[in-house]
């Protein structure tokens, strides 16, 4: 178990009455005839009730509010055994017990230099009259979000079989959802209507259905902004989302395949796996919500994923090394490669990567450890190395399945510093876990790993912190809308890492230059790739005196504040990294000024580096970034003007 108790308290009876577990006034609430437990957060702002079963039929259920306001109504939980039976109805109440928890912890890399991880818990204790499975539900208040999870304590023969949940979410009426599938667009419907439109490339053996990837983001009538995720993702299917039993729900789905089952071995040669068994004690994944009085305050909020997570299992972080990567592009030669290390120093870059084909057919069963003729892997390596350059080299699926071994040995005997898997299926038990030992055993042999294809991150980089970018998104390097890019923020970049792949300066690009240098810091990935379809020779010719943004900008973070935004609208995010301040701002294909108070920089005199959208061009690419400085301190006013599908990067350095 992630958490430690600070001191707990033991109640065997409760009757009909509340239990309180801050000590603060009730909100009001729609009466109940079944005994109930509450839990409230430290601050004393979120309120999380759990109901329990008051006879055979009875489900438990969770609810909440926040400052008053209604964040979820009454909604049902149960698992689902194997034979199809629900684990929860009917649970004979044992005791409960309270815990006030301080797992607060300081990650090797983030977006802060500290994670809070105060909140108050009940964990009420059941069992059940005809499997005799002893169980328990963790219901977790925290001041940024409320979390459920069940327990299984004992059952006979130490395994459970299971075949789902049913686990509902019915929120406030009115509210309204944004969700989507694997790399499709974003749709918004209410909660029971979610159908989001699966990408083309899904195959046979993918979960067909109204079904949707974490996280959702909902708005709430009275203000609220929600962001619906899982957290401890081990051993157990990935979650999707479901149209609940009437307009106001959704319900938690287990996936039967691996999302998008692309790659060697072809569609349709998956097997589901809609039963699967885990032993006793275990412990679900967390369901959980992130709450927010504004869409923009959820940013600031996504440590929380990691926080729930459990703890670094791999012990020594001190080799991992977040920063940024340029990708060697094909054909792949000796010159090229030293080409590429050269851009790379110059342009203060901590990675070269080497993607498809460099040992073959990247989706085929070639050999993972022996390059093509004419490409001296150790070499390169070892040149860049030279520089402080690490190497990172792509490994799809299958050689990982069958040579996982063999290519740790060899690419830590090269001094290969990371991998990046591509084709990389997520979704059933066995998915899941293929995912973590990989991971692992790349961060028992010091590798990092970056995980490409339809995946959802749940706080895994925090028990694998080698574990240090993953993809799972519609990505920049299909030049997606201007909209598409500020819709992100505040849905699937909420989650975790998303490896954004930023195309600097390309003919494709739908947006201004401004938009993409923005993205460096409004997008957390600790292992961002720049320039993706770029060539060194590109910007051999001319000063290229933006660059400098991308020269300075980290990828991890000591702060993060979120300054305003509204999904599919606009974005800007400001992040401090030791004493510098990066800020990124984004606006759909409306042009738009916002003002940005500066008081987050604290005391002072600053310079600010201001790289703007010029005049616009006929095209959101042909926008020229204009850059100009001026001094600020932390009681001015930052008036940014973007272009449509424009933006706008801030550099600020104290001067005194």
């Amino acid at each position: 178990m992630a958490w430690k108790p600070a001191r707990r308290s033991v109640l065997a009876a409760i009757g009909a009455a509340a239990v309180n577990g801050a000590g603060v006034a009730l909100p009001a609430r729609t009466p109940s005839q079944r005994p109930a437990l509450t839990v409230t957060s430290p601050n004393g702002k979120l309120v999380a009730y759990l109901d329990l079963p008051s006879g055979k039929a009875d489900y438990p259920t969770w609810s909440a509010t926040f400052d008053g306001k209604p964040l979820l109504e009454r909604s049902t939980l149960a698992l689902t055994l194997g034979n199809g039976r629900l684990l929860g109805p009917g649970g004979r109440y044992i005791d409960h017990v309270i815990e006030a928890i301080d797992a607060s912890w300081t990650p090797p890399y983030g977006i802060a230099s500290t994670y809070d991880g105060k909140a108050n818990q009940i964990e009420a204790r059941f069992e059940d009259r005809r499997t005799r499975i002893r169980f328990a539900i963790r219901l977790m208040a925290h001041d940024d979000g409320v979390a459920i999870r069940f327990v299984l304590m004992a059952a006979p023969g130490n395994s459970v079989q299971l075949g789902g949940e049913a686990i509902e979410l019915r929120l406030p009426a009115g509210s309204e959802i944004w969700s989507s599938r694997d790399e499709g667009e974003y749709a918004r419907s209410a909660p029971g209507r979610i159908n989001p439109v699966p990408h083309p490339d899904l195959t046979r053996s993918t979960d067909k259905g109204a079904f949707a990837d974490t996280p959702l983001l909902v708005t709430t009538p009275a203000g609220l902004a929600l962001s619906v995720s899982e957290s401890d993702r081990l051993h157990y299917p990935r979650l999707m989302f479901q149209p609940g039993k009437d307009e106001q729900s959704v319900a938690t789905r287990l996936m039967h395949f691996p999302g998008r089952a692309t790659g060697y071995s072809g569609p349709g040669e998956t097997h589901a796996a809609p039963i699967f068994s885990v032993p006793v004690p275990f412990t679900t994944p967390w369901r959980l919500i992130i709450v927010s009085e504004r869409p923009a305050g959820l940013i600031e909020k996504a440590g929380l994923i990691a926080t729930l997570a459990t703890p670094n299992r791999l012990g020594d972080t001190g080799w991992i090394r977040p920063g940024r990567a340029f990708r060697i592009r094909k054909p792949y030669s000796l010159a090229g490669a030293m080409e590429g290390i050269a851009f790379a120093e110059k342009r203060k870059l901590d990675y070269i990567e080497f993607d498809a084909h460099w040992y073959g057919d990247g989706t085929d069963a070639s050999d993972a450890t022996r390059p093509i003729d004419g490409l001296d892997m150790p070499a390169i390596v070892a040149a860049a190395a030279k520089r402080n350059i690490g190497t990172i080299l792509y490994v799809d699926r299958v050689p990982a399945m069958r040579q996982l071994p063999d290519i740790v040995a060899t690419f830590r005997r090269w001094g290969v510093a990371g991998i990046k898997f591509g084709f990389i299926w997520e979704g059933r038990q066995e998915d899941v876990d293929f995912i973590y030992d990989l991971v692992k055993t790349c961060g028992e042999n010091r590798l990092l790993v970056n995980l490409h294809d339809n995946l959802r991150p749940a706080g895994l980089e925090r028990t694998l912190p080698n574990y240090v970018a993953l993809e799972g998104v519609r990505g920049n390097e299909q030049f997606p809308t201007a909209r598409h890019n500020v819709t992100l923020p505040f849905t699937r970049a909420l989650s975790g890492p998303i490896d954004y792949t930023i195309c600097y300066d390309h003919y494709k690009n739908l947006t201004t230059n401004a938009h993409q240098l923005a993205m460096a810091a409004v997008y957390y990935n600790p292992l961002t790739f720049l320039y993706w379809y770029d060539v060194p020779s590109k910007y051999a010719v001319g000063a290229w005196p933006a660059l400098q943004w991308f020269d300075e900008c980290p990828t991890t973070w000591d702060e993060t504040r979120a300054i305003d935004g509204r999904p599919g609208e606009f974005v800007a995010v400001a992040r401090r990294h030791g004493k510098r301040w990066f800020l990124g701002a984004m606006t759909n294909e409306d042009a738009r000024s916002i003002t940005v108070p500066l008081a987050f920089l604290g005391q002072g005199r600053w310079q600010a580096t201001i790289f703007a959208d010029g005049a616009a061009g006929q095209q959101p690419r042909a926008t020229p970034v204009m850059i100009s400085r001026r001094t600020v301190t932390a009681g001015d006013r930052l008036q940014i003007a973007m272009q449509p599908s424009g933006g706008q990067a801030v550099l600020f350095e104290p001067t005194a």
